[in-house]
Order: C-alpha cells, then sequence, then structure tokens
C-alpha cells in the first residue's frame, strides 16, 4: 500500500472522544501513524506477516495502521476501558475485527515471564512521561521483553542522549533513530493555551531483549498466556 493511500485510510479512525490527562491520550494523527508504519514496513520488512503488539494502544491507530499493512495479527494491549471500547468500534468499521483483538492491560504491571517474546514486533507511543515520570521508559522495558524481533517506538527528540543511554548500558540493546517527526498535540485540555502545539519525536527502532536475558529476568515456575 503507498504511503498517501495508508493516511488516507487513517483518516477515518475514530479518536477519544473524552480523553483523559492522566493518562496522556493525546491522539497519534493519521499522518504519523503512517509514515511510522509504511517507514517499518518497507524499510525494515518486519509487519507483513507478522504478529504485532501495540502498548498503550489507546484508540487503535497503530494498531489498524499494521493491519492494513499486511500484518499477520494484531493485539492492542490499554488500561483504559474506554479507548479499548473506540478501538474495536474502529476495527468493526475497517472490518478487522477477525484479524486483531483489543486486551484490557495495565502495560507498567506486566511481568517478563507472562509476555517474554510472545509477539515478533512492538509498536507504540507510549505516554511521553510528563504527568507519571519515568513512564515512558517502563514502558518501553515491557516492550522490549515482549518482543522476539524488534520494538518501534515514538519518544520526544529530548530525550533522546538518554534513551541511548538506557539501551546500550542499561539493557544492551541496539537501538537506533530511523526518522524525525513532528507529533501535532492539539488543544485538547483546559491547561492547553495555544491551539496547537508541534512536539519533535523520534522514531526508534530496537532490537528486543535476548531470551536468555528475558527468562533471566522472569519469576520461576510462574507460566502464563498473552490473554
Amino acid at each position: 500500500m503507498k504511503l498517501r493511500k495508508l493516511e488516507e485510510l487513517l483518516d477515518d479512525v475514530e479518536a477519544f472522544p473524552k480523553p483523559k490527562v492522566k493518562l496522556e491520550q493525546y491522539p497519534t494523527s493519521p499522518h504519523i501513524a503512517a509514515h511510522m508504519l509504511y517507514t517499518i514496513a518497507n524499510a525494515y520488512d518486519e509487519i507483513e506477516g507478522r504478529c504485532i503488539a501495540d502498548l498503550g494502544c489507546g484508540c487503535g491507530m497503530l494498531s489498524i495502521a499494521a493491519q492494513l499493512m499486511g500484518s499477520g495479527y494484531t493485539i492492542g494491549l490499554d488500561i483504559d476501558d474506554d479507548a479499548l471500547e473506540v478501538a474495536q468500534e474502529n476495527a468493526r468499521e475497517f472490518e478487522l475485527e477477525d484479524q486483531m483483538e483489543f486486551v484490557r492491560c495495565n502495560v507498567a504491571e506486566l511481568l517478563p515471564s507472562q509476555f517474554a517474546h510472545k509477539v515478533d514486533t512492538v509498536i507504540m507511543n507510549p505516554p511521553f512521561g510528563t504527568k507519571i515520570k519515568g513512564i515512558d521508559m517502563v514502558f518501553l522495558e515491557k516492550a522490549l521483553h515482549v518482543a522476539e524481533v524488534s520494538v518501534y517506538s515514538l519518544h520526544k527528540s529530548s530525550t533522546r542522549a538518554h534513551i541511548a543511554r538506557k539501551a546500550e548500558r542499561q539493557w544492551g540493546v541496539k537501538a537506533e533513530v530511523v526518522a524525525q517527526l513532528r507529533f501535532d498535540i492539539p488543544q485538547m485540555y483546559r491547561f492547553h493555551k495555544r491551539e496547537s502545539v508541534d512536539v519533535e519525536v523520534d522514531l526508534w527502532r530496537f532490537d528486543s531483549i535476548p531470551a536468555t536475558a528475558a527468562a533471566a529476568a522472569a519469576p520461576p515456575k510462574r507460566r502464563t498466556h498473552l490473554k
């Protein structure tokens, strides 16, 4: 699918009707989602036929983009029931409900043993950490355990040096910025004084944490499945 066509289709994805500021619910725009998934699919071939997880999926923008780009199966995880309801409705509108599912889950509380290497690729636009300090790094570490192959994640460009250090020194994984984008935040909450604000963001690609490391981090004798 061509980039322009993907972005046009994603214009029909419904966003949060009543966004929750505590959860940092800012919609991923069709423009960013299209460029993100088009890059992953065409430059790295890590979407088509793969099992994809979208952590903090919100209303399903990235999940649906992945499925439109040929994902074999897509799973969206989010803590918010209202967002998941919208995501499921979006999947129905796109007639993709048989190829994807949405699961209520607190990503921050995932144990390595629960989801270690359960999917091929993780895609996500995690909270930036403006309300809960460090939550962006929590999401990223969880994603590195979940993925068998790779993680693609959006983060503020201002955190680039910090993320690079964490990836190399703490997690021991290869990490690279594959695209630089502008995340448009519309006027959504009362404290917003401007109609919109552009935030510079990086699209990162990370290798997953090796299976041996994931196993070492898991509590003994705990077995579970994705659902």
